[in-house]
């Protein structure tokens, strides 16, 4: 396990592999943990971090850091710590809003992000997922398979107020448009039968900016990392290694990475 003290307060974080760096950022559900299957692919290339937000896993829980701009925060203060420039974001739901958050406020500091399950505005979140309880909300959204239950086993360390406190600041802001004005590269993904949140029709994704793609995954849920972990892989793999400012809609010219994992 390691750690930093940010402001008073410990992050926990873990890394792998060495090269340009990718920060992975958990959802509303889980931990850093859910991640170590990607991480060790990115790692092949990358120096793969996965850090525990405010209020998850190991890190610090504090109502008053709960907001989306307090855990943009912790990233930003993160990278300062440990000396890291310009990143690539992996972020899923919460992770992926903490990404949009932090890319709005520093775009000079993101290269690119991938987007996972995101909603794009408040009205798309299930009113469920605003006040289940941890257990509850690992009951409904995953799997249920032996292997999401060892990903998602940190779950029980959340506090629920942290859900309610990022739900608070999301609402108040027009987030995802602040996003799309910093001209970050971004790639959204979604898996169709996810509960939690309104899944965009894929046929709307033409109207998305020229710097952003939608690519919907038929068979996962909420947790496409778990669900389909291979072909999520595949994936982020072929998203990073687009060279740097390309639109993923390149992804969709040549649909490769469809191919290869059918």
């Amino acid at each position: 396990m390691s750690a930093i003290i940010l402001d008073e307060a410990i992050v926990h974080y873990e890394a792998l592999g060495r090269g340009r760096p990718i920060v992975f950022l958990h959802g509303w559900v889980g931990s850093w943990r859910y991640w170590i299957a990607s991480m060790q692919v990115a790692s092949t290339s990358f120096r793969a971090y996965a850090l525990d937000l405010f209020g998850y896993g190991d890190t610090t829980h504090d109502p008053s850091r709960y907001s989306l701009e307090k855990q943009a925060a912790l990233l930003t203060g993160f990278l300062d710590e440990m000396g890291i420039g310009k990143i690539a974001v992996v972020g899923h739901g919460l992770g992926a809003l903490v990404g949009f958050y932090f890319a709005a406020q520093q775009p000079g500091s993101v290269d690119r992000i991938l987007a996972v399950n995101c909603p794009l505005d408040f009205n798309s979140v299930n009113a469920r997922l605003k006040t289940a309880t941890a257990a509850e909300l690992v009951d409904w959204l995953s799997s249920r398979t032996p292997e999401a239950a060892t990903a998602l086993s940190d779950a029980s360390k959340s506090d629920p107020r942290a859900v309610a406190a990022s739900m608070s600041s999301f609402q108040a802001d027009s987030l995802f448009q602040q996003f799309r004005a910093a001209d970050v590269p971004c790639l959204l993904v979604y898996g169709q039968n996810d509960q939690s949140i309104l899944v965009p029709p894929i046929e709307n994704a033409g109207s998305l900016a020229h710097h952003m793609h939608q690519i919907n995954l038929e068979d996962s849920g909420h947790f496409p990392m778990i669900d389909e972990t291979a072909k999520f892989n595949r994936l982020l793999t072929d998203f990073l290694a687009l060279d740097s400012g390309i639109s993923p809609r390149e992804l969709q010219l040549t649909e490769e990475w469809k191919r290869r994992v059918r």
